[in-house]
């Protein structure tokens, strides 16, 4: 397979190519190769790359997770121990994440029974709640 140029890279790659641009520009993409008219042109090994990319933004990783990811990637000599820090990390953001979900839930189901749909505004528990100065406990700000 020969060189890619952007456009056949966005399409086969499912990507577009202001996104193709934006991989490069945060350095998840090695600038590539110009012809004379300017025209970019990738190895068609970029395909995998934007694989791993594509990967690792459905698992959640951040965009900067996702370089340090790729630069591991581009040494295999190193242990695997890093990536595995790396993964081990983002499960505990995630598990953090959860947590913080299902408080704000018990929060607005808390919320929500306290109201009864009835009467006005002026007269809602739910806009009195988000009226408070203070964080009331068991939420957070």
């Amino acid at each position: 397979m020969s060189s890619l140029k952007i456009g056949e890279l966005a399409r086969r790659s499912g990507l577009s190519v202001e996104t193709l641009r934006y991989y490069e520009r945060r350095g998840l993409l090695p600038p590539p190769d110009r012809l004379p008219s300017g025209y970019r042109i990738y190895p068609p090994a970029t395909l995998q790359r934007l694989a791993f990319i594509r990967r690792c933004k459905v698992l959640g990783f951040t965009l900067e997770e996702t370089r340090d990811l790729l630069q591991l990637q581009q040494h295999p000599e190193r242990g695997s121990a890093a990536v595995k820090q790396r993964v081990e990390q983002h499960i505990r953001d995630i598990r953090r994440k959860i947590d913080d979900l299902q408080q704000m839930l018990a929060t607005l189901e808390e919320l929500s029974a306290r109201c009864d749909g009835e009467g006005t505004a002026a007269d809602c528990p739910i806009l009195a709640f988000l009226e408070q100065e203070e964080t009331p406990p068991g939420t957070r700000s």
